[in-house]
């Protein structure tokens, strides 16, 4: 494992390290070697892990779930079918 063990960080720490592996993503997915990705997988998966066993109970916005995604795709066709002025 690359890295301190997610559960020995403090919520501070493993907030800090989920923002900068989020953040070098995209950058790794376009650029990285295939180990290099396979080893941001790795950590990415141990970090959110860590983040939802700490939160399992964590507030969702409704338009991030399924239900939500429907209604906002029902909204949006209703709107495309609306005659414009």
């Amino acid at each position: 494992m690359t890295g301190v063990d997610p559960g020995r960080l403090t919520d501070q720490q493993l907030m800090k390290e989920l923002e900068t592996i989020h953040r070098t993503r995209h950058d790794t997915l376009l650029h990285g070697s295939n180990d290099a990705l396979r080893a941001h997988n790795d950590r990415m998966a141990q970090l959110e892990g860590e983040y939802l066993r700490r939160h399992p109970r964590r507030l969702t916005t409704a338009g991030r779930t399924r239900d939500g995604a429907r209604e906002r795709g029902t909204c949006e066709e209703a709107q495309e079918a609306e005659p414009t002025r």
